[in-house]
């Protein structure tokens, strides 16, 4: 079985190579409307068949699902506190080698094809030379930089908004509401006041950004999506789904907590503290769809929401770090674990009807 994380940066990688082949496509059409047919083409150019097109499209693709895969496993990392205009500009600069040595590697390729000659014919090489110095050349840079140019900016765009967001936008999922039975755990950092007295705000930024950064992965773990972050608190969304998988929230609370103790020794030694939260765990049905003129987003409305940020705001008062509605306990399938704790009704701020709350001891 794929993993949740190898299963994401696939999805974050394909977009790249589906860029690169239709722009590798337009820009295809562009030259032949710019020369009536293939005939026309330069002469430094390889002259297109059925095989050469096909090649050529498998390549692109390739090269493309290659600058995804470098983008996403490391010159992400690599640049992630560096600024927008340093991270097009340093990457624009590695790609560029890149491309040099793609190029190198396919047009001759290429050309033996199309002159039906082997690799090490030095016809393949003469007429690669006089494409290095051509016209032509100077066009395929130019395609080449309009598709990294796009498929960065896809990238930096997708991390902004979310990958998967910017997606169904795409798509047009929530283009018209939609209803989704959902789990809603609204996560909150203890004492953050507190703690933002004491550090400041600059440290106190740079704490919630490590925090934020450390527990993401048991997120992407458990394939949890992160619908909001507010200040501290973060809103991670489940759709409803069989027992084993509906699992994933609790396991994935308990992930967070030992992500965070893992590097307890880190966080004393860089800010005095080490942080912790509390989260209110609760599913019901929610409209999702389309919000919004000048700054689109996709919300969901419901009191699934309201009632899931009353369950949270009691941890403090009934002395746990946990809690789960009855509605949310009754479809879940604890392991040995995990024992459910009831801790019996109680009145939510603002709603008529109580709540039965669990913990999980």
């Amino acid at each position: 079985m794929i993993r949740p994380k190898t299963k994401r940066d696939i999805n974050r990688i394909i977009p790249f190579g589906v860029i690169w082949l239709l722009s590798g496509w337009i820009f295809l059409i562009v030259e032949l409307a710019a020369t009536d047919s293939f005939n026309q083409l330069p002469t430094t150019a390889i002259q297109m068949d059925t095989q050469i097109f096909i090649m050529s499209s498998l390549a692109i693709t390739c090269v493309g699902l290659f600058i995804g895969f470098i983008e996403i496993k490391y010159l992400e990392n690599v640049f992630s506190n560096k600024t927008f205009i340093v991270k097009i500009c340093s990457k624009f600069f590695i790609y560029t080698l890149i491309f040099f040595f793609v190029v190198l590697i396919t047009f001759p390729i290429a050309a033996s094809l199309e002159i039906k000659a082997g690799l090490f014919d030095p016809r393949v090489w003469d007429k690669y030379l006089d494409y290095f110095i051509s016209i032509t050349h100077l066009s395929t840079v130019l395609q080449l930089t309009a598709s990294l140019m796009v498929s960065l900016f896809y990238s930096e765009i997708s991390e902004y908004i979310g990958q998967g967001v910017l997606m169904k936008f795409f798509t047009g999922k929530y283009h018209s509401p939609i209803e989704e039975e959902r789990i809603f755990m609204f996560l909150d950092m203890k004492s953050s006041t507190s703690i933002a007295e004491k550090l400041g705000h600059v440290e106190y930024f740079k704490l919630l950004k490590s925090y934020y950064a450390d527990i993401a992965e048991p997120i992407i773990d458990f394939e949890g999506e992160i619908y909001q972050y507010v200040g501290d608190e973060i809103i991670v969304s489940w759709r409803l789904s069989s027992p084993k998988l509906n699992n994933r929230c609790i396991d994935c609370f308990f992930a967070m907590r030992d992500a965070l103790l893992q590097k307890s020794n880190w966080y004393k030694a860089t800010f005095g503290i080490v942080p912790t939260f509390k989260a209110g765990i609760h599913l019901g049905k929610v409209t999702a769809g389309e919000i919004g003129v000048i700054k689109k987003e996709i919300l969901f409305t419901g009191d699934v929401l309201n009632a899931t940020a009353r369950i949270q705001g009691l941890c403090n008062s009934l002395n746990t770090d946990l809690l789960l509605s009855s509605d949310l306990a009754k479809i879940l399938k604890p392991d040995n674990k995990q024992q459910f704790k009831i801790l019996g009704e109680f009145n939510l701020r603002g709603k008529e009807e109580s709540k039965e709350l669990y913990t999980i001891g």
